[in-house]
């Protein structure tokens, strides 16, 4: 099959969150299971820079008359890397810092017309845009490529030629791409789609709902996800219309790429280890210690934490229960930003206590992978998480998960009780009521369990054997596009 792959970001050339990690794997393992893929990117500046030996392919005008070059190139990766595709229009995408944000952290005024432009672009491809490639199915990801399946659903038909199907994968629905009515005569769909059977939400315009509403099969990063966004408690006002597609709606698990990440290869710690050599774990977790200032103590757990600093992924149980888990003799080395208050609250905790707490504000990859590889649990306490990939790091590092039993959390983590540890399938740390309490009994738990060294090893054996690659996920989303295209 020929698939075309939308997104707006793409690692390793540009990354906010774990959208960029499935863009960047998904082609790779597609191609290896013998499909015809390439990626569709918007030209911000790290993309037009990675994108290697960018070629112009041909000219094409938005729905609002802008002019735009689509230009392809090549991603480098595992074997050949993948073709991609770049939307070349300085006026909207050549702006630095956040892809989506500007310097006051507040959207773009114009972000309506920069991803239409990408559901745009990939319609005209669609259409046959390159002479060279048009393709059969175009997965488009997260509400940036919303309008993608709109903009399918409402061409017009080429005779002697196949329609080419679409399928929508939601990533976080949390983050819909809404804008003001005023803003639909830009888009070019016909009057009939701004209706409450196409993308109009409470009167604006919702990309996100446009993709679900249009595409002709869905998905999400995990089975319990997709459950629960058809619920009112997660399903962020757009249940109704997920339990309308629930037949075509699939939850299929994220994988992680071991090119990137696999402690026996991570060229990013000071020393690689695996499941017959574990002894390069503690070495990498008394480096960090040092490098962030901690103290050097091989006896205290090391919580890590690489997270996006919000509500959502409950940082708050986290502050609370800090007081705890230092008097239990843990340590705390977190890497994130975001909410200007949890920002300030673990700067100060860390400045309070530097020897045990580390706060590291920001995203640096290395560091990332660093945290990783020395820490003994991670932390991912989510009020809600469509899948997650923290936790699956963790797992293929040996940094033990404690989780909320939520979304994806739920899907890739089995907690320590007896039954489980008797069995030999525990994994990690879950509790279910998302409260201080449930929290707090959880990191009891994790405390009790590294108390006893030969039942911690063995429960950190298991989760490091957890398969997780990207090949069986890829065999999910093959199946799917031939539900599309039949």
């Amino acid at each position: 099959m020929r698939i075309l792959q939308v997104s707006a970001e793409l690692y390793p050339l540009l990354k906010t969150g774990g959208l960029a990690d499935v863009a960047g794997a998904l082609p790779a393992a597609l191609a290896a299971a013998g499909q015809e893929v390439r990626a569709l990117l918007p030209g911000f500046p790290a993309l037009m820079a990675g994108v290697q030996d960018l070629q112009a392919v041909a000219d094409f005008e938005a729905p609002w008359g802008e002019r735009a070059t689509l230009r392809r190139g090549r991603v480098a990766g595992r074997g050949e890397g993948f073709a991609a595709y770049v939307v070349d229009a300085p006026g909207l995408y050549d702006r630095p810092g956040n892809p989506y944000e500007d310097d006051a952290r507040q959207p773009y005024g114009d972000n309506h017309r920069r991803f239409a432009l990408l559901g745009w672009a990939a319609a005209r491809l669609a259409d046959g845009l390159d002479h060279g490639w048009q393709p059969e199915i175009v997965h488009a990801h997260d509400w940036h490529a919303g309008l993608a399946p709109a903009y399918l659903a409402f061409a017009a038909p080429r005779p002697g030629r196949p329609r080419v199907r679409s399928v929508y994968t939601v990533h976080n629905l949390a983050y819909q791409g809404l804008f003001a009515p005023g803003h639909f005569g830009e888009l070019g769909l016909p009057p009939a789609a701004f209706h409450v059977e196409g993308l109009e939400y409470h009167g604006q315009i919702s990309f996100m709902k446009a993709g679900l509403h249009y595409a002709d099969r869905l998905t999400t990063v995990s089975p319990t996800y997709a459950r629960e966004i058809q619920t009112p408690e997660q399903g962020f006002g757009l249940d109704g219309v997920l339990r309308a597609r629930s037949g075509v709606l699939a939850g299929i698990l994220n994988g992680v790429d071991d090119q990137v990440w696999h402690p026996a290869t991570d060229a990013l710690l000071p020393r690689s280890y695996d499941l017959d050599r574990m002894a390069g774990k503690a070495r990498c977790k008394a480096a960090l210690q040092q490098a962030l200032g901690l103290a050097v103590q091989p006896a205290a757990p090391l919580f890590v934490l690489v997270s996006r600093l919000t509500e959502q992924k409950g940082l708050h149980l986290v502050l609370g229960g800090l007081d705890a888990l230092l008097a239990q003799g843990g340590q705390l080395a977190l890497l994130g930003s975001g909410d200007g208050w949890l920002e300030d609250a673990f700067r100060q905790r860390a400045a309070a206590s530097p020897e045990t707490v580390s706060a590291t504000i920001g995203y640096d990859e290395r560091l990332a992978h660093r945290l990783f590889g020395a820490g003994d649990v991670t932390l991912v306490p989510s009020a809600f998480e469509p899948c997650g990939l923290t936790q699956l790091y963790g797992l293929r590092y040996g940094a033990l998960p404690l989780v909320h039993r939520v979304g994806g959390l739920a899907d890739t983590v089995t907690d320590c009780t007896l039954e489980d540890l008797a069995d030999g399938t525990a994994t990690g740390f879950v509790f279910d009521d998302f409260s201080a309490e449930g929290y707090a009994r959880a990191l009891r738990r994790a405390f009790a369990l590294y108390a006893r060294p030969t039942d911690w090893r063995r429960v950190r054996a298991t989760a490091m054997r957890r398969p997780a690659d990207w090949s069986g996920a890829a065999a999910q989303y093959i199946e799917v596009y031939r539900q599309a295209l039949a």
